[in-house]
């Protein structure tokens, strides 16, 4: 269980939640969907229920276990493999080496030494046992197989996987670790954006989960269905009055009930407004006479006081105006990549791929997860380099814009301005500012540091600075996820309208439809053929 007291949540100068008394709770049962717009402080206010960063104001009381999927999960150990990386959820990890361990004693040593690790490997087998043990590891192999990581994946180390792969395995490890011991779950559940990198049948499976979990749970999700299907509360967080309304309801009558609420305040506002004004108008004729004073201002106080008591009527809210870069001029081929091959030690992921980006050409890379998309744009972009002889070849007047899917192109230790100026050094002070504006980053904003900002955020910060660059190539890796509907219709709008050349890899199938491709790229093999409708399957699948 999670109840706040008295919680204030700010970032800089800036309050982005004041929830006065225990107006915030989460209690076994509770299955609460946190919305509101890109930067109204979902994810920050996450992190503090969490435990993982401390509110400005109040406190966080918790009970029981928390299962806490960041939106940008960084996993601990690389060196360890997926399997035992899930299994540490219950500490089966540690108990299967120490087993092992004792058991080449037992197979090596003599005497009391050898009766020794058989004394210990009995003791650790029945802990092991206690834990679920056998059971347990086939279980968590089983979540793991829902999410799109087949037992193959499990006994590789986390540093061979992609991202997508590896945050698979962190919210497996989360959703195993809910399921330990009997009866119902004790476990709190804090997940963001979980639906990030996941094919459709996973996220079908996620969503029968989640409605089947009986401890407490909060999602913050763009995926309207998801929410639809399991939430039964909604906290809203009001970006202009930096409020959360709760709503004891799922999402559809949510929708239905918040759009009820501000019609009863705007109509609510506009009748005090009339009568306010009524009232204004009235005292100034009695102000006139001096000894109608004292009358006049009680009329001008009972007029500011029906203003008061009003509830603040909600603004539309402001959306990032996103449209990609007029591209600088070009060869007619600017990028080439001839024989790209990535190696994780003895582990090919792809080799001797070839792919000639012509100008103004749009392809879409598809493939599932961990056939190296994400890594073939690395190698495009020059952040990787490629295994083996392989290389680019740069044409005339190549300038790239790499969008990545992990944000890794923002220092989150600097702030928004900082990271702005340096991915665009050549351009004037006052058109970044006005650039910044655009995609709503300004006054305090500007001084934020870029680690605080939720992924929505994030992601409006590198489209922001891709907009400044001129990028005739643009490398796009997952360019929609985390962004609100909105947002993301900006996102697609851009796309259409861009006459650069534009490398693609989604699971967005709307995405596609707005780049409409020409060529598709099939890793990892590297296989080449023109865009049918047909890849479209393996877009929503992959």
């Amino acid at each position: 269980m999670i109840v706040t007291n008295d919680l204030e949540v700010r970032v800089g100068a800036r309050t982005l939640l004041d929830a006065p008394g225990q107006h915030l709770r989460v209690q076994p049962g509770d299955r609460i969907g946190l919305v509101g717009r890109n930067g109204a402080g979902k994810t920050t206010t996450m992190r503090i229920l969490s435990g993982e960063t401390e509110p400005y104001g109040g406190s966080v009381t918790r009970s029981g276990e928390i299962g806490y999927l960041p939106q940008d999960s960084k996993e601990g150990d690389i060196e360890q493999t997926a399997r035992d990386r899930v299994l540490s959820a219950r500490g089966l990890d540690e108990i299967q080496r120490s087993m092992a361990k004792q058991q080449a004693l037992m197979e090596t040593a003599d005497g009391a030494e050898r009766d020794k690790a058989i004394a210990k490997y009995s003791r650790l087998e029945e802990r092991y046992h206690a834990l679920g043990g056998y059971e347990a590891n086939a279980e968590a192999a089983q979540i793991c197989d829902n999410l799109g990581l087949p037992e193959r994946i499990l006994d590789q180390p986390l540093k061979t996987l992609s991202g997508g792969q590896r945050r698979r395995v962190e919210l497996a490890q989360i959703l195993f670790a809910s399921r330990s011991g009997s009866g119902k779950s004790a476990t709190t559940l804090l997940l963001d954006e979980p639906t990030n990198h996941l094919d459709a049948d996973s996220i079908t499976w996620l969503r029968g989960f989640l409605s089947k979990h009986d401890g407490g749970l909060i999602m913050i999700s763009h995926d309207v269905e998801l929410l639809d299907d399991v939430c039964n509360k909604i906290w809203f967080l009001d970006a202009v009055r930096a409020e959360a309304d709760v709503y004891n309801m799922g999402f559809s009558k949510y929708q239905k009930a918040r759009a009820e609420d501000e019609a009863r305040r705007r109509r609510e506002r506009a009748n005090a407004e009339k009568k306010a004004s009524a009232l204004q108008k009235q005292a100034a004729k009695l102000g006139a006479k001096a000894t109608k004073a004292a009358a006049s201002k009680q009329m001008l106080a009972r007029a500011e006081r029906m203003m008061s008591e009003l509830d603040d009527v909600r603004v539309a809210d402001k959306f990032a105006a996103i449209s990609f870069p007029e591209p600088a001029p070009c060869g007619k081929t600017p990028l080439y990549g001839k024989g790209l091959t990535k190696m994780y030690g003895s582990l090919e992921v792809f080799a001797g791929v070839d792919l000639a980006i012509d100008k103004g050409s749009r392809v879409v890379v598809l493939g599932t997860n961990g056939a190296g998309k994400t890594t073939l744009l690395k190698l495009l972009a020059g952040v990787e380099r490629t295994d083996g002889e392989g290389g680019l070849v740069t044409g005339h007047g190549l300038k790239i814009g790499y969008f990545a899917q992990e944000h890794d192109t923002i220092d989150g230790d600097k702030t928004v301005w900082e990271n702005t100026i340096e991915a665009c050094p050549d351009a004037g002070q006052q058109d970044l500012r006005g650039l910044l504006g655009a995609f709503m980053f300004s006054g305090d904003k500007l001084e934020q540091p870029a680690g605080t900002l939720s992924g929505g955020e994030k992601t409006r910060l590198a489209l922001a600075t891709l907009v400044s660059s001129r990028a005739n190539v643009l490398l796009l890796d997952e360019p929609t996820n985390n962004l609100d509907p909105q947002s993301r219709e900006q996102v697609l709008d851009a796309l259409k309208t861009y006459t650069g050349a534009v490398v693609l890899v989604t699971h967005d199938p709307g995405a596609v439809r707005a780049l409409e491709p020409e060529r598709v790229i099939i890793m990892p093999e590297g296989d080449e053929d023109l865009w049918s409708d047909e890849y479209m399957e393996i877009v929503e699948l992959a």
